[in-house]
């Protein structure tokens, strides 16, 4: 009598690869109708009989056409706008680019102008939305923890519901709010997040979008002005001691330009010198704070005539280990990862603003499942 041996079919592992292109800026948006689904009766009461204070960011003055968005972006589907649909952004970044990490940013909750507990309905609805439509739908998706950021109590609490899941991997703030970003009333957002060892990813817009002499008349002025808040609110928090109050920080400046970097550097070290004595809580001159604490992304990244003097104007500002790259998908100006890159990048520095420096910053995995 023959013995028969059981076989049983080889187990073949999940192939894997390494990750080698992480886009830092995607942005997803849901509508109105969208969030309602995630809010409480009341809110969602209060949100139908009076609706936002402000307007979305998108449909303000001076505003390119299409909200500014990629006019393909938006999708053919009925009730949706640019960024809600996730397959249309699978489609149009994920997999034509071969992306393995999008970090999404949704800038639904940015704007903050409602009552404390709306606000925190509201956000808490954006990073539930997030979760269920985008997250679950697609491993290469990230997400950052829209939080209710004029009011610190209430978006620590959100910090702190969200922080066992490692799908997000930054808080989202605006880089304009009610006060310069170094005032003390904003330090228990920046002290959860790196409690939760989660960056503190700013982006443009927010409750004042320009300061200095007053809102621009001109998209040319909106558009290029975005570095010009993000430089004085840099300043804020480096002058106001937020660096050294907590040691552990680590930001991102987002769509704000990264040329300017160098010349802040050099203002802030020259200013400190003969003021030391105003600025007691800086053990340090300012730019080894930046050097420590700040990362920037690429897009919109200047374009010199001679891309020479970007790569030198990089290493200036000590940018190697700091820069993220970003296509702001689905704006107009997206950046194509096969296009927004000069050659004069060396491919050391290319690969560690394409995918290494922000591998390091999220923490994310070095090799993704295929």
């Amino acid at each position: 009598m023959s013995s028969q041996v059981e076989t049983r079919p080889e187990v073949v592992a999940d192939p894997a690869r390494a990750v080698e292109l992480v886009d830092c800026d995607v942005h997803a948006q849901a509508t109105e109708a969208m969030l309602a689904a995630y809010l409480s009766p009341g809110a969602r009461r209060m949100l139908e009989r009076y609706g936002r204070r402000t307007p979305r960011i998108t449909e303000w003055y001076p505003r390119a056409r299409h909200s500014g968005m990629r006019v393909d972006a938006w999708p053919g589907k009925p009730g949706h706008i640019w960024g809600s649909d996730p397959e249309l952004t699978r489609e149009q970044l994920l997999d034509e680019f071969d992306v393995d990490y999008a970090v999404l940013e949704v800038l639904s909750g940015q704007d903050c102008h409602d009552h404390p507990y709306f606000a925190a309905e509201w956000n808490s609805a954006v990073n539930d939305w997030q979760l269920e439509e985008l997250l679950s739908f697609d491993a290469r998706f990230r997400g950052t923890i829209a939080v209710p950021h004029e009011y610190p109590e209430l978006a620590v609490a959100e910090i702190e519901r969200r922080a066992a899941d490692e799908r997000f991997v930054a808080v989202l703030m605006p880089a304009s709010t009610a006060e310069q970003l170094g005032e003390p009333k904003y330090w228990p957002i920046y002290k959860a997040a790196t409690a939760c060892g989660r960056p503190v990813a700013f982006h443009t817009g927010g409750y004042v979008d320009h300061r200095g002499a007053g809102y621009p008349s001109f998209y040319l002025e909106y558009h290029v002005g975005n570095g010009i808040v993000m430089q004085s609110q840099l300043t804020s928090m480096v002058a106001g001691g937020v660096f050294e109050e907590i040691p552990g920080l680590r930001v991102v400046l987002t769509e704000c330009g990264v040329a300017w970097a160098a010349a802040l550097r050099w203002s802030l070290d020259a200013a400190w010198e003969p003021m030391r004595e105003d600025h007691p809580r800086l053990q340090r001159r300012p730019s080894e704070y930046i050097d420590e604490h700040v990362w920037f992304t690429t897009q919109p990244i200047e374009e010199p005539d001679n891309p020479e003097h970007l790569v030198y104007t990089i290493e200036q500002a000590r940018l190697s280990g700091r820069l993220l790259f970003a296509t702001d998908y689905p704006h107009w100006d997206f950046d194509s990862p096969r296009q927004a890159l000069p050659r004069a990048l060396g491919p050391e520095l290319r690969r560690a603003i394409l995918c290494e420096n922000a591998l390091a910053l999220y923490r994310l995995p070095r090799e993704r499942v295929v």
